[in-house]
């Protein structure tokens, strides 16, 4: 067992694809919330929609889970 997660190399790439995993993550985000009828953000902030923040938290893990799969 080595230090070779050290290497400039390997978490360079670590945070590359971290970036690109979130960056993809939001823009995801960003397009179901326009084509919903509603704004989420304001629905679930503003009026504290406890169920619709069930939804869209139940929606961003399997985004998440959908871009790590892909980047692994």
């Amino acid at each position: 067992m080595g230090f070779e997660w050290l290497k400039p190399a390997v978490i360079l790439g670590s945070l590359l694809y971290a970036v690109i995993g979130v960056v993809v993550f939001w823009v995801c985000f960003l397009i179901i919330d326009k084509l919903t009828p509603v704004d989420l953000w304001a629905e679930i902030v503003e009026k504290q929609n406890k169920a619709l923040g069930m939804v869209v938290a139940a929606m961003c893990l399997g985004i998440s889970i959908i871009v790590a799969a892909a980047i692994h």
